[in-house]
């Protein structure tokens, strides 16, 4: 169901739609409508309405829209109706709290493991993995069919690690590290950086002070 033709802001907005769904749902909500949905997130209804038209018509005027069925239709067009597998590369501070994080399995993310160059680290525990030397990455990921990577190794590493998955044919990595990646042409990846978004932040809550 996905459209290249659709701008990736739109697409990026999406997941916080299916966010706030999934809310309304544990509240027995039924029914819902643009302008709800906008107050609770803090974008127009006409920017949400703009964003659903690129899949179609999802609600009826005057009565809005069907939270299941919009829940529904929106997991179909991210394709996470399905469930997806994953690896973890990193068992430092931050491999750590990604391999307790539970949401990923609440919401259609299959981690497998967690993989890690340090010697001290490989055979421990970690959550409810055994931490995997690098040495078996990529037979691991041919063995299971591993279509996802979360990334958290220092900088230094990130471009030789992202080239290994890359090479065993994973599409979408997640980068922790504080590194752009070069990707060929159909791998999709995404950069999660605390540091760039606080300084972002402090740009406008620093003014001022100018």
């Amino acid at each position: 169901m996905a459209s290249f033709n659709v701008p990736d802001i739109v697409v990026g907005r999406l997941p916080v739609y299916l966010r706030v769904l999934n809310y309304l749902l544990a509240e027995g909500r039924q029914i819902t409508s643009s302008q709800e949905l906008g107050d609770r997130l803090g974008i127009s209804s006409a920017q949400i309405r703009k964003d659903l038209s690129h899949f179609g018509e999802f609600g009826k005027q005057g009565t809005g829209y069907d939270v299941l069925f919009l829940r529904d239709q929106l997991k179909q067009i991210l394709n996470v109706d399905r469930e997806w597998k994953a690896i973890l590369i990193g068992a430092g501070d931050l491999g750590n709290a990604l391999a307790h994080y539970q949401r990923f399995a609440d919401n259609g993310f299959d981690m497998l493991a967690v993989f890690d160059n340090d010697p001290d680290k490989i055979g421990k525990p970690l959550g409810r993995y055994t931490v995997k030397s690098i040495d078996d990455l990529e037979s691991f990921i041919t063995e299971n069919q591993i279509e996802m990577a979360l990334i958290a190794v220092p900088a230094a590493a990130a471009r030789e690690v992202a080239a290994r998955l890359i090479d065993c044919g994973v599409k979408a990595l997640l980068s922790y590290a504080p590194i752009t990646l070069a990707v060929p042409q159909g791998v999709r990846v995404q950069y999660i950086d605390p540091v760039t978004r606080l300084q972002h932040m402090a740009y406008y809550i620093g003014s001022g002070d100018k």
